[in-house]
């Protein structure tokens, strides 16, 4: 049985370009590049030259990069970081965020800071003009999301970065699952601090960065070192950064190209499934969502029964979010989304990726109708509206 893997925006595999480029750092080149002697000062050029290839597709300066362990604690770095820093404040955050920057607000709210969550519509797209009625003197950070990792939905970062500099307060976006796939320039984004990760453009897990633009102030989650400029301590994970480096230049040079590949494969697959099932609802709105991602409930069905007959048959979705798939509440950004909480447990995100095929989206689109009508049949929900 042939697999297919629709989870991208969980994590993608490591690219073969990437994994040749790391080989040597899992080998003969395995110094400490803050070592002093030759085998750490023959790795050292290795990561400069990955610090600025990323730099270069942000559109930043090389000491903005700081190198992180992925996306969760960069998105924690920035917030905590800031907020430590500023002693005392509040902070404007929305309720879609990935849980890395929900609960670390969650957490600086019990440590005697403020917090206002801002609403999004059906579409999950956030309003600029909430987050302006939102900020006060005391606000020390905004933090929203590029692109939501449930849904796909767009955020109007560029709008909202206008109203944070008019009133001095510096932005924050996790941008875990945009970069290398939009425009994520810092400048053209206009924001302060920035999330990303290279496991979700094909690079290795444990790597991340948070880019920081000069002059904000920000303190340290993780002391005890100089490495970073004692802006995170820990010896760096040298082959991690490199593939990271390659997945970022490898990504660029393709990007528009698979965006465009992506657009044609999510309008054959949500066409095929409006004509093969009914009551099934794609959230948020096509025009503002990122093309790999396809957010699909399911009326009468249970999300975590789908997923399990699609893994029989081979094919790789998921519930929701990736880092809360263990949970059986339902996705809270579904619900903030204004969705009742028995469509929001009917939910499955299929996400795609560079290597997804035509063909391997017609063979869902077989597979998946008969799934959807066997276990409607089996559905208490459906038995008590047939009374």
């Amino acid at each position: 049985m042939n697999r297919i893997y629709l989870d991208h925006n969980a994590t993608t595999p490591v690219r073969p370009e990437v994994r040749d480029r790391m080989l040597p750092f899992l080998g003969e080149l395995f110094g400490n590049p803050s070592s002093a002697h030759s085998f750490g000062q023959e790795v050292k050029p290795h990561l400069e030259e990955a610090r600025q290839r990323i730099a270069d597709q942000l559109g930043a300066n090389p000491a903005q990069i700081v190198f992180t362990s992925g996306g969760t604690e960069s998105d924690n770095m920035a917030v905590k970081g800031v907020a430590f820093a500023a002693e005392k404040g509040h902070i404007v955050t929305t309720v879609i965020e990935h849980p890395a920057v929900m609960q670390a607000v969650s957490w600086l709210v019990k440590k005697g800071f403020e917090a206002t969550y801002i609403p999004v519509g059906s579409d999950g797209v956030v309003n600029p003009d909430d987050v302006k009625r939102a900020l006060r003197p005391e606000t020390i950070l905004v933090s929203v999301m590029h692109v939501n990792n449930e849904t796909g939905a767009i955020q109007p970062v560029e709008e909202i970065s206008s109203i944070t500099k008019e009133a001095g307060v510096p932005l924050h976006t996790d941008a875990v699952q945009s970069f290398g796939k939009l425009p994520t320039r810092v400048d053209d984004l206009g924001v302060d601090l920035m999330s990303i990760a290279a496991h979700k453009i094909y690079g290795p897990k444990g790597i991340g960065v948070l880019s920081i633009r000069k002059g904000t102030r920000i303190d340290p989650l993780i002391i005890g070192g100089a490495q970073e400029k004692r802006r995170r301590s820990g010896t760096e994970n040298i082959a991690g950064i490199v593939g990271f480096g390659e997945a970022t230049v490898l990504a660029e040079a393709e990007r528009e190209q698979v965006y465009a590949r992506l657009a044609a494969l999510r309008r054959r697959f949500v066409t095929g499934l409006e004509a093969s099932l009914t009551e099934v609802y794609v959230n948020g709105d096509a025009a503002r969502t990122f093309p790999s991602t396809v957010s699909l409930s399911v009326s009468h069905v249970e999300g975590e029964s789908m997923l399990l007959s699609l893994d029989m048959e081979g094919v790789a979705v998921s519930t929701g979010s990736a880092c809360s798939s263990g949970s059986l509440e339902p996705s809270h950004v579904l619900v903030a989304m204004g969705m009742e909480t028995v469509l929001a447990q009917g939910t499955l995100r299929f996400s795609m990726g560079r290597g997804t095929t035509e063909a391997e989206i017609d063979h869902v689109l077989e597979v998946f109708p008969p799934i959807v009508e066997r276990l409607r049949k089996m559905s208490p929900l459906t038995r008590s509206q047939a009374c």
